[in-house]
């Protein structure tokens, strides 16, 4: 199992890992960068002169504007401000189905969760449907999961094209903020930093620092998959950030008070204590913290010479509804639990950093833009598309609906439903207990006038539930 093989050691390859300081190596990473790598400038590179490097950061129940730069009233996030300053910022990305598991397979399979077969957060990961990192590897790519799994099956699953694959199953794959065990490769270790997000991003780091180079000298290109557990329930930030917005207003959505937390079955979202002004406070300290983190990522991919040849992308793997429609979490249909926040920096693709892109990406489309970005072949069964091409013109057409599905399971008490989602529109068909809901995005972006059965409902649904069947048989708009 390549996962499992000691550190270091791989066949034909120089063993750098095991046999020199770690001092010495980072170096020598160092020196070899700005030996080779090209310095790229934004706007006139077409592009680095070996395959890019690919980092890619995911977060969990991620707001998509929970952020500095997206006008938040209260929350620093001065990591991700500056990727979006250095990058482009996705105002329409969205997961295909809001909750943890399904989503999390989606992004690595590239394929909805009807395809690949994890409906909800206890339907088992098979393994059945080949991850993009599985493909980079087979390219030649040295590559890394680091961080939470989160996908029901016994223990972590077998991966043996990864290069390190580090996690956790402590409470039931969760894990904690503070001094979370490890299994590394297979075997258990404990976490060296306290906090975990520390510790992922520690790990990263000596991933990226400790590059393997091939018998010839020539150096491998790396692609991480860095998975968060910022920022699921419970809430807590590490010394420093803990209590930092203590005393910030939290304005709540009309009908929603101080004791919400306590009711709608909220008490299973794992934020029962304290009010939910609170909570909301909290939540955006252990956004804080991990952004803390990612600024330290960032700094160090710079500092050793890589920026120019390597996509950085940030990334939810869903929404999170704070008292909108008397909603809590995740799973719903509604704008702010199905949209994600999306950026990314690509120096030699994106010829005007800083902006913002309107077309609408998903989940589904991160695998294959990392293969078409790798120069691998995607796949015909891969269900998304790369949006590579958005990154270069702010004028590239972009999809013209999505599937939207969600699947019932215990505990929750929302029926399942499947639905279509439009530059304008959204439909959405619920298994049972709820009608039919119709939204004109224009007109209503907060999602308060169900058009369903209305001469306006009427007028569009034809076209809508047409889009529907055929994204429900498989066709790609």
């Amino acid at each position: 199992m390549r996962a499992n093989r000691p550190q270091g050691v791989r066949k034909g390859t120089v063993a750098f890992r095991g046999s020199l300081p770690r001092s010495l190596i980072t170096a020598f990473v160092a020196v070899w960068a700005g030996l080779f790598i090209p310095a790229i400038g934004t706007g006139e590179s077409s592009g680095p002169s070996e395959r890019p490097n690919i980092l890619f950061i995911l977060s969990d129940n991620f707001r998509w504007d929970c952020m500095g730069f997206m006008n938040h009233p209260f929350i620093k996030t001065p990591g991700l401000d500056r990727l979006a300053e250095e990058g482009i910022v996705f105002e329409n990305a969205f997961n295909t189905t809001s909750l943890c598991s399904p989503s999390r397979a989606s992004i690595l399979t590239g394929t909805y969760a009807r395809t690949h077969g994890v409906l909800n957060n206890h339907t088992p990961w098979t393994g059945q449907k080949p991850t993009f990192l599985e493909y980079l590897s087979k390219a030649g790519y040295d590559t890394a999961f680091i961080g939470k799994w989160h996908m029901p099956g016994k223990g972590l699953p077998d991966m043996p094209y990864l290069d390190l694959f580090v996690s956790y199953t402590y409470r039931e794959g969760q894990g904690s903020y503070f001094n979370c065990p490890l299994i590394v490769n297979g075997r258990p270790e404990p976490s060296e930093k306290a906090y975990i997000t520390e510790e992922m991003t520690r790990r990263a780091i000596e991933f990226i620092e400790q590059r393997s180079f091939g018998p010839e000298g020539a150096k491998r290109p790396f692609c991480i998959y860095l998975s968060h557990r910022t920022a699921h329930p419970p809430f807590h930030a590490p010394q420093g950030i803990a209590g930092m917005y203590a005393q910030e207003k939290v304005s709540l959505p009309k009908r929603v008070d101080s004791w919400f937390s306590r009711t709608n079955g909220n008490v299973f979202q794992g934020i029962m204590m304290g009010s939910y002004e609170d909570q909301y406070r909290k939540y955006c300290e252990v956004i804080t913290a991990m952004d803390r983190d990612i600024r330290v990522l960032v700094d160090r991919v710079d500092e050793l010479g890589f920026r120019d040849n390597t996509i950085i992308v940030y990334a939810g793997d869903n929404g999170m509804m704070w008292g909108e429609h008397r909603r809590h979490g995740i799973k719903y249909p509604n704008e702010e639990s199905i949209r994600l926040a999306l950026i990314v920096r690509c120096p030699w693709l994106v010829r005007d950093p800083g902006r913002r892109r309107s077309q609408m990406v998903l989940n589904v489309d991160f695998a294959s833009t990392f293969l078409d970005l790798a120069g691998v072949t995607v796949p015909k069964e891969m269900e998304g598309q790369s949006f590579l091409r958005i990154l270069e013109d702010p004028e590239a057409p972009g999809r013209k609906a999505w599937l939207l599905e969600y699947w019932k399971y215990f505990p929750e008490n929302f029926p399942s439903y499947v639905g279509v989602r439009t530059d304008t529109h959204k439909y959405i068909e619920y298994e049972k207990t709820l009608e039919p809901e119709l939204f004109d995005l224009t007109a209503d972006p907060g999602e308060l006038r169900n058009l369903h059965g209305t001469p306006a409902g009427q007028e569009i649904l034809p076209d809508l539930k047409g889009m529907l069947e055929a994204l429900k048989n498989g066709e790609r708009m």
